[in-house]
């Protein structure tokens, strides 16, 4: 099925700025402090507003893994199913209706971005790197061909995929903890990359090339994490989202974005 292109879709969205311009890969630094420094980086957002446009916006935030995981889900070109056949993840719009496993059709609210950029000395650490999927990796068709995830990826696992007891019910399990050497391959990126993720008006599982992929969510009770001061500043980052009960709730068990020895349900 043929897919409208980025600029038509734009065209027809008549409130819609233009899409901001590509990221720049370099992360800025603020000091916080004589003893240390806060590394900051550059965050690409586009968001529903109440009148059916799109608002545009380009943010200067922390580069601490609970902003990260908001935008580092799927690598550029990854396919989501909507119901207008599968789209390019950088093509998609807020307003888009998203095929759902457990709503259906389920409009996006929200598509981040962010850049990855691999150190130059080679030593990336897991949180910048990326993971690629193959073929039939979890069965028929699942995915369909290659598909690679950023380190904010979960996806819909079988329980007994997973080497601790979690019951029968599938559960979301961070994709780089997924990693055999095989079929589920960890890479680290020869150059900067661009990784999105996308937020629903309820979590749920979203079919990325096969496979079913959580939207975002910030997990239950991420707020008592958070002073008052960097949880504004995060929320600024969701203008559809008002206060953190807003996210809604998760629509499966999952694991935190954390080393296997230390998984916990969340």
């Amino acid at each position: 099925m043929t897919t409208p292109s980025t600029a038509a879709r734009l065209s027809a969205a008549a409130h819609s700025p233009a899409l901001p311009r590509p990221v720049s890969p370099h992360a800025t630094s603020t000091p916080a402090g004589p003893r240390r420094s806060l590394v900051m980086r550059k965050y690409h957002i586009s968001s529903l507003r109440p009148d059916g446009g799109i608002h545009q916006s380009e943010q200067i935030g922390p580069a601490l893994p609970l902003f990260e995981a908001a935008f580092s889900g799927f690598a550029r070109s990854t396919l989501i199913q909507t119901t207008n056949g599968p789209v390019a993840i950088e093509d998609l719009l807020p307003g888009d209706q998203v095929v759902t496993a457990e709503y259906g059709p389920t409009r996006l609210l929200w598509v981040g971005s962010m850049t990855l950029v691999p150190k130059a000395n080679g030593d990336t650490p897991p949180e910048s790197r990326m993971t690629r999927v193959m073929p039939e990796a979890f069965g028929m068709g699942k995915p369909m061909s290659n598909v690679m995830f950023g380190p904010g990826a979960r996806l819909l696992t079988p329980a007994a995929r997973l080497r601790q007891h979690m019951g029968n019910e599938p559960v979301l399990a961070p994709v780089r903890h997924l990693v055999d050497g095989n079929s589920v391959i960890e890479i680290t990126p020869p150059r900067p990359v661009t990784v999105y993720h996308l937020c629903l008006e309820k979590h749920a599982t979203i079919n990325a090339g096969g496979l079913w992929v959580e939207s975002y969510h910030p997990g239950s009770g991420f707020e008592r994490k958070m002073g008052e001061k960097m949880l504004g500043l995060f929320l600024s980052f969701f203008p559809h989202i008002r206060a953190p009960h807003e996210f809604g709730g998760l629509s499966h068990l999952r694991l935190p974005l954390v080393s296997p020895e230390g998984l916990e349900a969340a």
